[in-house]
């Protein structure tokens, strides 16, 4: 899989989801809170698989 994930969107990813994943580790959010373990690997990795279903790249880098 390439690429996809860039710039502002990575770090609003990484952001997100430490955030939830720190109120889930605090016991201060609801169960839905473990859902951040997904935007901080995708902002991690650079790569969305559900970008990829939708044809959305955010990477400045040409095809």
């Amino acid at each position: 899989m390439k690429v996809n994930v860039g710039g502002i969107d990575k770090i609003a990813r990484i952001l997100v989801g430490a955030i939830l994943l720190i109120l889930a580790i605090m016991g201060t959010g609801t169960p839905w809170t473990w859902i951040g373990i997904l935007p901080l690997i995708t902002g991690l990795a650079g790569r969305c698989p559900a970008y990829s279903l939708l044809g959305i790249n955010t990477c400045g880098i040409k095809k």
